[in-house]
């Protein structure tokens, strides 16, 4: 992050020219005062060093997302039981539907909460900072960086954290080889579209609450993925 940095802030990226370098120092010192203020509401908003609210977002939509992938799992397999025997009573299929995975769901939620929250909130304030106009040029990095070092980050490490609490640290190579690509190739058609319009019209504030907010069905398949 640190070479990225530099290469936005000094000479732009890639080649091109600074973003602002047209207005000169005044539009610098505006800048500042852009970025003082941001940043000071920024940290009203994490709660401190810890961003709790984005966390506490992204925990409690991770859950979610998880909740509904272990419900439709025992609805298929409560309705295929249901079809190979029909004489099984509804409260057999009601004790099936509320065997809910507990430690399944921890999972699910800690990585929210200790991972997907804070890493996403810092991400995003560290992109906004490199470029902080709405330019069509800043928004289409964004989503092009967005989809190179956020998204195959994110799938390597919760396919990480989830092997870790099964204890099967052994199986993770096997388990990249097998679902990552084609869970990151997934995520790239699902996750454009919602970059760009995080980028182009969500405040920086809100943008891990929307992100999290799109988690919902992307947790649903992660889950899915992860459990198989």
């Amino acid at each position: 992050m640190g070479s990225l940095g530099g290469g936005f802030g000094n000479g732009g990226i890639w080649g091109m020219r600074p973003f602002d370098s047209q207005n000169g120092d005044k539009g610098r010192r505006r800048r500042r005062r852009n970025s003082s203020k941001s940043s000071g509401s920024s940290s009203e908003s994490s709660g401190g060093w810890f961003p709790v609210k984005q966390a506490a977002t992204a925990a409690t939509l991770a859950l979610t997302g998880d909740t509904i992938a272990q419900l439709r799992e025992r609805w298929v397999k409560t309705k295929a039981l249901h079809n190979q025997h029909p004489s099984h009573s509804h409260q057999d299929v009601a004790c099936t539907l509320l065997d809910h995975n507990w430690l399944r769901a921890l999972r699910m939620m800690s990585y929210g909460f200790l991972l997907y929250g804070p890493g996403s909130y810092v991400w995003y304030q560290y992109l906004d900072r490199c470029m902080p106009k709405q330019t069509a040029q800043n928004i289409l990095i964004k989503v092009v960086l967005n989809q190179i070092v956020l998204g195959p980050s994110v799938i390597a490490v919760v396919f990480a954290w989830n092997n870790l609490w099964q204890g099967k640290l052994s199986e993770l190579p096997n388990k990249y080889q097998k679902d990552a690509l084609r869970t990151l190739l997934f995520g790239f058609r699902f996750w454009i579209p919602v970059s760009v319009v995080n980028f182009w019209a969500i405040p920086l504030q809100a943008r891990v609450a929307f992100m999290s907010l799109n988690s919902i069905f992307w947790n649903f398949y992660l889950s899915s993925t992860m459990n198989k």
